[in-house]
């Protein structure tokens, strides 16, 4: 296939055209996911507060986002639109907490919406591939939004009872990483693809959402949230062995840039 053939769909159906390419629309519909799931909570049992809270949460970073997309050429294309239906998704969970029964008595439930949200990730990815909408700045939301989600999930799995404080390490890594960079600079330089990054973020979102379950308990989730563990520590040490190879080069750009 050549570059013009692959480019045609994009044409077609790029951020500028594509379906809900732009507009108050683009911005409203991912609103129906936290509102979905708020109700499916409220039906279930949860408090009202709970709800309410995950759509003020859900606004918020709607309205924080647009205000960052203000300095971008591109429409608010339909990949990045799916990602803030996915950010409303963990909205809610993290709004949960506020009632932290939920994460023992609505287990299944929870572990639902996080399946939805991990199912997401991928669809997101194929419309940023598919409609030739791929940026940093799309790029930058996902990855916040799946560390929110794993962070969340941590912090769920706390209040159902199946870990102890430890757990919360596999959500702060990464938060932990950049706040590394604010002190050495090459810690910031941009990683390389790597498929064993996004293999690893999956298998974490899936081993807590696992261990959301009722079927597991305490004794059993030990074991699979750290295989979790280890392998984020695994890949954090490769990408720490990468950039300080490189660091000298990053520095060097980054002087001369200044």
């Amino acid at each position: 296939m050549t570059n013009q053939a692959r480019l045609e769909p994009a044409q077609e159906f790029g951020p500028a055209q594509g379906p809900l390419g732009g507009g108050v629309l683009a911005w409203l519909w991912p609103a129906l996911a936290p509102l979905g799931a708020g109700l499916l909570l409220l039906a279930a049992g949860a408090d009202w507060r709970v709800m309410l809270a995950g759509l003020v949460l859900h606004v918020s970073v709607t309205l924080l986002l647009a205000h960052q997309w203000r300095s971008r050429a591109a429409r608010f294309g339909l990949a990045s639109q799916v990602t803030l239906a996915r950010s409303g998704l963990v909205a809610v969970l993290a709004a949960a907490l506020l009632q932290p029964a939920l994460y023992q008595e609505l287990g299944w439930w929870l572990a639902g919406l996080a399946l939805a949200a991990l199912v997401l990730d991928g669809v997101d990815g194929w419309l940023a591939r598919r409609f030739d909408e791929a940026s940093d700045f799309g790029a930058r939301f996902d990855m916040e939004v799946d560390a929110a989600l794993i962070l969340v999930l941590c912090l769920g799995l706390m209040a159902a009872g199946k870990a102890g404080a430890w757990v919360l390490a596999i959500g702060l890594m990464r938060y932990a990483f950049v706040a590394a960079a604010q002190v050495r600079p090459w810690l910031a330089a941009p990683l390389p693809p790597s498929f064993r990054r996004k293999l690893v973020c999956v298998w974490q979102v899936a081993a807590l959402l696992i261990c959301l379950t009722p079927v597991i308990g305490p004794a059993l989730a030990t074991p699979i949230l750290a295989s979790a563990m280890a392998l984020l520590v695994w890949s954090f040490w490769l990408d720490l062995a990468w950039l300080k190879q490189n660091a000298a080069s990053h520095l060097s750009r980054l002087e001369n840039d200044s």
